[in-house]
């Protein structure tokens, strides 16, 4: 099966889940989705982990991105996807990932509700190579600089969500309340 026909929950406008169709559907169409993003942080939550998108991706190909993330599954919990998007992505497996917030992004015929996640973790990160061809830890202070710029690649969705994230009134990592 090719990734066009997997499976994908589709969701309304409200965030209620109203049935599936395969992914290729849901992207001609411009379907309500979900979809789940991790920021993977270091232990001491100073930096995060940065990376660029395979110029083959389908959705914001050669870009930049913080989190490791996709599509909610038909019948998959978006705690799970962001656990399986971790390991499939940067082969980060068996680390708590907690979740941060729901937003929603929509832009053009990408319409979907975000579920944020954050990990912690300084091990080794393996790439899934049809997702990413490079990544890097990053201090937040240089992350928050470069978001910034509105010129620097970063994917459009990522960016909305990272920013929502560092003006967040909860703490955000390396501040104490």
């Amino acid at each position: 099966m090719s990734a066009g026909d997997e499976l994908v929950a589709l969701y309304d406008a409200a965030g209620r889940v109203v049935g599936s169709a395969t992914r290729r559907r849901m992207r001609a169409a411009g379907l309500w989705h979900a979809a789940s993003a991790v920021f993977l942080l270091s232990s001491d939550r100073d930096k995060i982990y940065v990376h660029r998108r395979t110029d083959a991706k389908d959705v914001y190909p050669g870009m930049h991105d913080c989190t490791a993330g996709g599509v909610v599954a038909a019948g998959e919990d978006p705690d799970v996807t962001a656990e399986r998007e971790l390991a499939e992505e940067l082969g980060v497996r068996d680390v708590p990932v907690r979740f941060l917030f729901r937003s929603i992004y929509e832009q053009g015929t990408v319409r979907y509700h975000g579920f944020l996640y954050e990990a912690h973790y300084d091990g080794p990160v393996v790439h899934q190579p049809e997702e990413v061809t490079e990544g890097w830890w990053m201090p937040l202070d240089e992350l928050r600089e470069r978001l910034n710029d509105p010129e620097w690649p970063f994917v459009p969705d990522g960016r909305q969500f990272t920013e929502e994230w560092f003006n967040d009134p909860d703490p955000r990592p390396g501040e104490t309340p």
